[in-house]
């Protein structure tokens, strides 16, 4: 399989970019997953709500065990959530699930979670993969030596450009590049040196290989929610009124006619409308380049004497093509970019650590609204969260904690829905699109089915047709 960025850590702890997301999953286990309606069901694990404010969680596979032989007992969940909640740790997932006041081993398969308020979503937090205790307490380098419990075993990474797992059911060896270029990874795929891509391929590429007898290609619509972050603390893009005119400015419809040919749909907030907390009537900012320039023209800036702001990227060529043409929007109404683009190490570093005026990034994966706590509360500036951008707004704490002690899920949605009609007003981020999941494949491999976040986990059941099949 070739991928375009390579994983940042195999530590389902500290994971928050989308490759080690995926990987984490076949590696780890976990206490609960999702279905397709973003409804919480179990995994390892089945639970019980004994209080308001009090979960019991019972191992259901008692054969799990890690891939160093160790079986996987209440102990190991105790151990890895009671890291993450450890300051020590610097997990950014601490601020997702610091509701737990404590976490109690009943027996080796069940486990109790106490929490310092009444939370009706709570299972759906537990969303951290399963780590071994005694190599938690012995410091054991997760990052780049995983040891979990999934259905892949790490083998071997190297140089962090091959990453080699093996499939525990029968020991299939499963090879992972990390090959930056996208052209070079296509020629890969048609000279047989890959079997598998996905995602990172531009819409010249997809239609492209979609005329090749040898390749196959599938699209799914997704729910990869692609955006444009701002650094509130700056004195201009933390402006709510050049926000405001920069989203008036990005022509998003055009830009999903022509450049993305069709592979997104517009998007309003980060929860896609269907999930039972999206906002189904929500509708995104219009484009409005007179709007623009008409609040640009208020601070004293149009095409003779444009604002001067940088914009941070990847070097990724086709999220490099969408930075050029959304600097090409801005310049029409007054905003000149200065476009910075880096390797995908470096720019994620760039914007975890806040050195930033504007950048565009995804979110992949997203199941839970506690995405509003971990992006947006004044809580979640880093290590601590997500809240890049630096948001301090008390009406957004407000509204988030409001929704999380709601009893039941109506009342949740609704003061989330409430919350993202603020967001749009305030525009901490621009919603831009989610981004359609595609894979391009060789006609010899079967079994591997779309999911609407990108995950991996269909290599579990993927398999090459040889000639006897």
């Amino acid at each position: 399989m070739g991928l375009n960025t390579a994983p940042v850590t195999l530590d389902p702890r500290f994971a928050t970019d989308a490759v080690s997301y995926r990987l984490t999953r076949l590696i780890y286990q976990n206490l609960i997953d999702f279905d397709d309606n973003f409804q919480v069901i179990s995994g390892i694990t089945d639970w019980d709500q004994i209080a308001l404010n009090h979960y019991r969680f019972s191992i259901n596979k008692k054969s799990a065990s890690f891939h160093n032989g160790v079986q996987l007992t209440a102990h190991d969940i105790k151990a890895t959530y009671d890291s993450v909640l450890n300051p020590d740790t610097v997990s950014p997932h601490r601020g997702s699930i610091e509701m737990i006041e404590s976490i109690k081993v009943i027996d080796n398969q069940i486990v109790d979670f106490y929490l310092n308020r009444d939370d009706p979503l709570f299972p759906g937090r537990l969303v951290i993969s399963i780590l071994p205790a005694d190599l938690i307490k012995s410091g054991h380098t997760f990052q780049n030596l995983p040891i979990g419990s999934g259905p892949f075993k790490f083998i071997s990474w190297d140089d962090e450009v091959k990453l080699k797992l093996t499939r525990i059911v029968d020991q299939q060896v499963f090879n992972f590049f990390t090959v930056k270029d996208p052209t070079v990874r296509v020629l890969k795929l048609l000279r047989g040196e890959l079997d598998i891509l996905q995602g990172n391929l531009s819409p010249e590429i997809v239609t492209w290989l979609s005329e090749k007898q040898s390749i196959e290609v599938h699209k799914r619509a997704g729910d990869t929610f692609t955006y444009i972050g701002f650094n509130l603390q700056d004195k201009h893009t933390g402006n709510q009124e050049i926000r405001q005119a920069i989203a008036y400015a990005v022509d998003r419809n055009a830009i999903i006619q022509f450049v993305m040919q069709e592979n997104a749909r517009l998007a309003a907030a980060i929860l896609p409308p269907v999930h039972w907390a999206g906002y189904p009537g929500l509708q995104g900012i219009d484009y409005a380049p007179e709007e623009a320039q008409k609040i640009l023209k208020q601070y004293g800036y149009d095409q003779s004497n444009p604002l001067n702001l940088t914009y941070k990227t990847s070097n990724n060529p086709f999220r490099l093509r969408l930075a050029t043409i959304i600097q090409s929007q801005l310049k029409e109404v007054g905003i000149e970019l200065d476009i910075q683009s880096y390797d995908w190490g470096t720019f994620y570093s760039d914007i975890k650590q806040g050195r930033f005026q504007m950048y565009s990034l995804s979110w992949v994966g997203l199941k839970m609204p506690d995405i509003f706590r971990y992006v947006f509360h004044s809580d979640a500036i880093p290590p601590k969260g997500a809240n890049r951008g630096r948001l301090v707004d008390t009406k957004v704490d407000t509204f988030i904690e409001r929704a999380e002690t709601e009893p039941d899920l109506t009342s949740q949605a609704e003061n989330y829905r409430q919350l993202q009609r603020y967001l749009l007003d305030v525009l901490p981020y621009v919603p831009l699109w989610y981004e359609d999941t595609i894979m391009a494949r060789q006609m010899d491999i079967e079994g591997y089915e779309l999911a609407a976040d990108g995950n991996f986990d269909a290599l579990i059941n993927v398999k090459r047709i040889t000639p006897d099949d």
